[in-house]
């Protein structure tokens, strides 16, 4: 067991995990947006309907966020791989603002790590910015904001429904993939449906296409603390900041932090 000066266990294991989680995400989950979008992909004529091949890389994309959760570095780290998320078990107790801190540093490094070998895709990454999300054309700002409080609304609540309750928990990574196969193909005209200011943050970093760059902070923000403010009361029931090994924190870093609670408006 790490450990630092005062005999605590060492957090850093845990941030490591977690931006090596979130660079996988990135550069999977990224690689099969550029894959299937890009130009000259192979499957526009194998799957004409851009909201079928949308639904599939919303699953495709989920799936690999909940592979993560369930692999060791999930029972590490937790896989939050979302700053949002870590926002979601800070709030609720589970974490130290400087777990917290941690966490989100080791995501957005991760994110840019993950997406450094999407160069690899050569012309037709380049073609969709590496994955880079934007405002859809004939869209506005504002549209695109309220479709990342949407979609980010979404998978907060659906964490928490599924997190708070002892019988659903354990699916909880199977839940991903299926939300995002919905989300997808509605929203990602919109917005690009990120819901994740580091999965934004990644390409935005390689490309340089940093158009509407906020949208991408502010509505997965906004989204994430109105779930939690609607689902407060089964927020609460939360014990660990895990999206999978609940059993697995043998040195309590990210189960019961000792401070109360953040103080929520009652629902």
């Amino acid at each position: 067991m790490n450990e630092d000066q005062n005999g605590k266990p060492s957090r850093r294991k845990l941030f490591i995990a977690e931006m090596i989680g979130t660079a996988l995400l990135l550069l999977i989950g990224l690689s099969s947006v550029i894959l299937m979008f890009g130009e000259g992909n192979p499957f526009e004529e194998l799957i004409p309907s851009l909201a079928m091949r949308r639904a599939l890389n919303g699953f495709f994309f989920g799936a690999v966020g909940a592979t993560i959760a369930v692999s060791q570095v999930g029972k590490v780290s937790g896989a939050h791989v979302n700053p949002i998320v870590t926002m979601l078990f800070w709030l609720m107790g589970k974490l130290t603002g400087r777990a917290a801190i941690g966490y989100v540093i080791a995501q957005f490094m991760g994110a840019v790590l993950g997406c450094l070998p999407l160069f690899v895709w050569g012309s037709m990454g380049r073609s969709i910015s590496f994955g880079a999300t934007v405002p859809g054309e004939g869209y506005s700002n504002l549209t695109a904001v309220m479709g990342e409080v949407l979609t980010t609304f979404g998978l907060i609540a659906a964490l928490i429904m599924f997190l708070a309750f002892h019988r659903l928990r354990h699916f909880t990574p199977a839940m991903i993939p299926c939300l995002f196969a919905v989300m997808v193909p509605l929203e990602a005209g919109i917005s690009g449906t990120s819901v994740n200011p580091a999965r934004s943050f990644g390409p935005a970093v390689i490309s340089g296409v940093w158009q509407g760059w906020w949208i991408y902070w502010v509505g997965p923000l906004v989204g994430g603390l109105l779930a939690i403010l609607v689902c407060n009361s089964f927020a609460k029931r939360i014990e660990v900041a895990k999206l999978y090994h609940f059993d697995s924190d043998p040195e309590g870093l990210i189960r019961r932090v000792q401070r109360p609670q953040v103080a929520l408006p009652p629902t």
